[in-house]
């Protein structure tokens, strides 16, 4: 039982390290290839887990030899664009100023109710609102509306607005993190100088705090524990 605790562990560790190392799109925007090393990761790391008379080291070898190879052609992709299209495909358009192409859904066996659901997805419930429909390589919708369908922006209505700056978390649940305030170049002692500003004598006294570089303050207080009598 120990035996099998410890190389579960073991995997565990190892896939989120090469995870890690193969970049953070691997999580959130799966190309075919990195879907194909996802699950083959899974099912190396399985074995070792499961037959304990196979060496851990065999399950680690096969992991990292498949990460290595998986980063080696990204790089490779990188450089070369046949190599990129070969691994990755490329994208296509599915609606084309208006008009569905229904040839290329035919061809990528994508039905008109997997279409409607991927518009609707997007914020589009008709699809004579449709002036462009890309599917890309991860699998995802483009949409982009007509012209007449499209909200206004500020430069249509003429409208000066200043760019808006990034707000960062500057503390979470009480604790400040260090890391964001480097990014604002602000010092400890300055937080809790504008903390005391909007009423805050202390961290713990904050859910969420969130302030751009130039110092706009958004504070999520933590709610107060009823005490029962």
């Amino acid at each position: 039982m120990a035996v099998i605790f410890f190389r579960t562990i073991i995997m565990y560790l190892l896939i989120i390290v090469v995870m890690r190392f193969t970049g953070k799109r691997q999580v959130g925007e799966l190309q075919l290839s990195e879907l194909v090393v996802t699950i083959l990761i899974s099912e190396l790391a399985a074995i070792p887990m499961q037959d304990t008379s196979l060496p851990v080291i065999h399950g680690v070898i096969s992991i990292v030899t498949l990460v290595s190879f998986e980063v080696i052609l990204s790089f490779i992709g990188m450089k070369s664009i046949k190599i990129r299209k070969l691994m990755e495909g490329h994208p296509s358009i599915l609606i084309n100023n208006g008009t569905i192409d229904q040839e290329e859904m035919q061809k990528l066996r994508f039905t008109i109710d997997d279409l409607i659901e991927s518009l609707r997805q997007s914020g589009v419930l008709r699809l004579d609102q449709v002036s462009y429909a890309i599917l890309e390589t991860n699998g995802k919708l483009s949409v982009f509306l007509k012209n007449e369908e499209a909200p206004p922006t500020a430069k249509d209505l003429e409208v000066v607005v200043q760019n808006e700056k990034l707000p960062l978390t500057v503390v979470s649940d009480g604790r400040i993190i260090d890391y964001n305030l480097e990014k604002l170049k602000m010092s400890r002692e300055l937080l809790l100088k504008i903390m005391r500003k909007n009423g805050c004598k202390d961290p713990s006294e904050i859910f969420y705090m969130a302030m751009d570089s130039e110092q706009n303050v958004s504070i999520v207080r933590k709610k107060k524990k009823k005490k029962f009598a």
